[in-house]
């Protein structure tokens, strides 16, 4: 007889035990710090906001951020916790400042949750505050106090400390803070508060100009025209175009990055449009005017609502309890502004429009070849021939959706192992035969004319935009030779050029797979890297078995399994790898320039053969 559902089958949890038993709830996911945006960053994100917001309301020009592989402290120079609310303020959940909108009016941290998040998913977590010569601190671990300590005097500036190290348990016994994305992270809060110094182990990072320094950093080739930069109460615009496919922005709401959009985004892509073709009287299509841009937005809203506790996503849709929908402020502010700039910088806005009409060419000369890629495929019958797919796919109403994976893979040997062990609900696998067509300096309708890539974009659903994607990750899996590392180079050119909002929106990686296997008869390993494999047979002693896999199609269906599983490694790919994607696309995919020939003459190496004693 099944268990009842009696009395006995409810359970209240104290908010440390559900924060650790539901972390999705408030950090949006875990993850051992691969990818940007895995828990641990969240957890630093959550406790550098609380800092920000006291600098935004005038209270300490310097933020210390201290990172070790495991571990975080950061340290600001504002009022600090008041010493007798420290304990509650990091521990016990809807407690905070933030619910005081005269203390904090415009915040990222409203919920009183972050920092209790952050005290519940560490080992170990230490808060101090300091006030006026007197110090407090409390320590916890996995969110349960362990020392309280008796208010101390002390020579310290005001201000609050927080040192936390995540819980290997739940992020993964592999977990460590990345620089680089930590590096962004600092980025983005120094360009959105000029006059704020934060540091990274000492190296700092400020910003003179806001808006049109991020851009700046991040633009992936020369502006088509100088960046336009416009400020107003609240709101802040930087845009220009490229020479690039797609869009790229930078949205932002009270100092949060909000990587997911919303509603100020939505509103900041219309108003463009809107205003453009005020401005030229035409009818300009949306698609070609947004062609390229590469833009950033920040606004500052009263109680903003975002759409999870992660705040990647705006779903406010007005600026205050009494203020305009974000539509209109945003409409009015770039319809008002930008029109003025254009009519003030001619030549930016000959530029505008050239660009523009360059779009519209190309949009109608791929339009025709579009179809007749179409209907070739209708009549080879090749609809994804190539693509063995999955039942679950991005967006579909399954908590599993957004584990969906496409795996591109060479040949048919490597396609067949992957298939036979895959998982059915959530990894597809899409063939590639042979080498890629190297698609450095073509335009986009080689995508129609070579099936290979529009089979590929077909089954990714990505010929509209990142809307329609039906996979949460594109993973590209070659073998670990000289071909396979070509292999994987023409497609990331290909995506770089074409698709580059593929990439930052962190949805490309290289799945790793193993070079050797070690085994005796008792145990079996699987080394991704000479260093793994020495220390393997060092431990299992001259008995071990030693096997070098050449390639993907060598590795048994069985073995396979293991690789794509639970236990899987896959490499995120972002822009931060590629930034002067330009000058490296030109440099290692264009034609054999006379740079990359002196290149390899300077740095060739000729490993002569050991010669007998």
């Amino acid at each position: 007889m099944a268990s009842g559902y009696t009395e006995a089958s409810i359970k209240t949890l104290s908010s440390t035990e559900h924060i650790r038993l539901r972390p999705g709830m408030y950090i949006g996911r875990l993850g051992n710090g691969a990818h940007a945006e895995d828990g641990i960053y969240v957890l630093l994100k959550e406790t550098i906001d609380n800092s920000v917001d006291e600098y935004t309301m005038g209270h300490g020009k310097k933020i210390e951020i201290e990172l070790e592989d495991r571990r975080a402290r950061v340290r600001d120079f504002g009022r600090g916790i008041p010493l007798g609310k420290l304990l509650e303020c990091v521990s016990v959940i809807n407690t905070g400042a933030k619910y005081d909108s005269e203390t904090f009016k415009k915040a990222v941290g409203l919920n009183g949750v972050g920092q209790k998040a952050v005290n519940a998913l560490s080992i170990e977590y230490r808060a101090q505050a300091v006030r006026e010569g007197e110090v407090k601190v409390v320590e916890f671990a996995k969110g349960k106090l362990k020392k309280d300590h008796r208010v101390a005097k002390t020579d310290e500036r005001n201000g609050t400390g927080i040192e936390f190290a995540p819980d290997a348990e739940l992020f993964g016994a592999n977990l460590k803070f990345r620089p680089e994305f930590v590096e962004d992270m600092l980025w983005n809060y120094a360009f959105l508060n000029r006059g704020l110094t934060l540091t990274l182990n000492g190296k700092p990072f400020k910003s003179e100009n806001g808006l049109r320094d991020l851009l700046q950093k991040n633009l992936t080739g020369e502006p088509l025209y100088p960046i336009i930069h416009l400020e107003g109460e609240d709101i802040e615009v930087a845009m220009t175009h490229g020479s690039h496919y797609g869009e790229e922005y930078f949205s932002f709401v009270n100092g949060q990055h909000t990587t997911m959009g919303g509603t100020h985004l939505q509103a900041f892509r219309e108003a463009i449009v809107d205003t453009l073709r005020n401005f030229y009287k035409r009818d300009l299509d949306a698609a070609d005017v947004r062609q390229s841009v590469v833009a950033a937005i920040s606004v500052r809203v009263m109680e903003p609502i975002f759409e999870s506790q992660t705040k990647t996503k705006l779903g406010s849709s007005v600026i205050g309890p009494d203020g305009p929908t974000i539509k209109e402020f945003i409409g009015k502010f770039v319809q008002q502004t930008l029109d003025v700039y254009l009519h003030k910088n001619p030549e930016t806005a000959d530029a505008l429009i050239k660009r523009i009409q360059e779009s519209e060419h190309e949009r109608k000369e791929l339009a025709g070849i579009r179809n007749l890629a179409r209907e070739r495929a209708k009549k080879a019958s090749l609809h994804n021939r190539k693509l063995r797919d999955c039942r679950l796919h991005l967006g579909d109403k399954d908590e599993r959706s957004e584990d969906s994976a496409i795996f591109v893979v060479e040949g048919d040997s490597a396609a067949g192992s992957l298939t036979a062990c895959r998982d059915v609900q959530t990894q597809a696998v899409f063939a590639l035969k042979g080498k890629p067509l190297n698609t450095y300096g073509l335009s986009k309708k080689v995508i129609y004319e070579n099936e290979e890539f529009h089979l590929l974009q077909s089954a990714l659903n990505i010929e509209d935009g990142l809307d329609g994607l039906r996979y949460g990750k594109v993973v590209i899996a070659t073998d670990a030779d000289v071909d396979g590392m070509h292999i994987r180079l023409l497609l990331i050119s290909f995506f770089l050029q074409f698709f580059p909002e593929l990439i930052a929106h962190g949805h490309l990686y290289i799945l790793e797979t193993p070079l050797f296997r070690v085994r005796n008869k008792k145990e079996t390993h699987y080394c991704y890297s000479e260093a793994e494999k020495q220390a393997r047979v060092e431990k299992l002693g001259a008995t071990a078995e030693i096997t070098r896999f050449k390639g993907l199609g060598e590795i048994s269906a069985g073995e396979f399994k293991a690789f794509i599983g639970e236990d899987i490694r896959l490499e995120p790919l972002s822009l931060n790898h590629v930034r002067d994607s330009d000058h490296l696309l030109s440099f290692f995919m264009g034609k054999n320039t006379p740079e990359r020939q002196d290149f390899i003459i300077e740095n060739l190496r000729v490993e002569k053969d050991a010669v007998p004693a």
